[in-house]
């Protein structure tokens, strides 16, 4: 069976972070080792995808949709798919990890008040003037990813230093090698293990209510278990005494005996 090279780095963030930039930088990079790469931009393929549609919860939803499974085509054909797209909805961006398979997910952070300071579209100060509805981050939620396996934060963080961190999870990942690496950033990257901030994140999960009852049970002894110290004390003054008082208790004494013989 022929090994499947492709894979699709989904680039979510609020509009105006930076994606576009980053998808264009990584692909000219893997491109200098002959990577068949696409950029699946939502600011350029919405006529051919998704005409018509508005900017609903669901029509949102329809058009990640749409993108994901255009990824996953090129994806099991080896090609290199990077996805800049606002996709502000965890469901959706969940259901393409599942279809696509090989898959990693950038999320591109900003505070909202740098993306106004440095919008040159205007489209944020019309949104907050009530000019363009349903905008994202302004009237309607951007809910961030849980588990990103890159987080960029490109109000600090230089282009080169956010291509820094997907490369080195292509290569944790196993999508590319680090012979590519080194053609592509000059320097030679060693694949990493999981990080701990993926085992912290599974161990401080809370557990359920009946999970905790349970726990809390376990580790408070029963009322029978707490005697059981004293117990043993009285045990251990029983060892240390003659056995007397056990033969006292076993066979009445010889006075008692006579009496009941005479009361016969």
């Amino acid at each position: 069976m022929a090994q499947t090279l492709g894979f699709t780095v989904w680039l979510t963030g609020m509009s105006g972070t930076g994606k576009s930039t980053m998808a264009a930088y990584i692909a000219a990079r893997l491109r200098q080792v002959d990577r068949n790469v696409e950029i699946l931009d939502e600011n350029e393929v919405g006529n051919e995808l998704w005409q018509g549609l508005g900017d609903s919860k669901d029509e949102r939803m329809t058009i990640v949709r749409r993108l994901g499974y255009v990824a996953g085509l090129l994806t099991r054909n080896n090609v290199a798919v990077l996805v800049p797209c606002v996709s502000p909805y965890k469901a959706g961006r969940e259901d393409n990890r599942r279809s696509v398979g090989r898959y990693i997910e950038v999320y591109v952070d900003c505070p909202t008040e740098k993306l106004i300071e440095r919008d040159g579209t205007g489209r944020y100060k019309k949104a907050l003037g009530g000019e363009i509805p349903n905008f994202i981050g302004i009237t309607e939620p951007y809910e961030p990813p849980a588990s990103a396996e890159v987080v960029i934060h490109s109000d600090q963080e230089s282009v080169e230093e956010g291509a820094g961190k997907i490369f080195q999870s292509l290569l944790d990942l196993g999508y590319v090698t680090a012979d590519e690496l080194k053609i592509i950033t000059g320097k030679k990257m060693k694949a990493q293990p999981p990080t701990k901030t993926a085992v912290t994140r599974v161990s401080s999960a809370k557990p359920p209510k009946a999970a905790a009852k349970t726990s809390k049970a376990a580790a408070k002894p029963s009322k029978a278990a707490a005697k059981t110290p004293k117990a043993a004390k009285e045990g251990k003054g029983a060892k240390a005494r003659p056995a007397a008082r056990a033969a006292r208790v076993a066979k009445p004494s010889s006075k008692k005996a006579s009496a009941k013989r005479k009361a016969r």
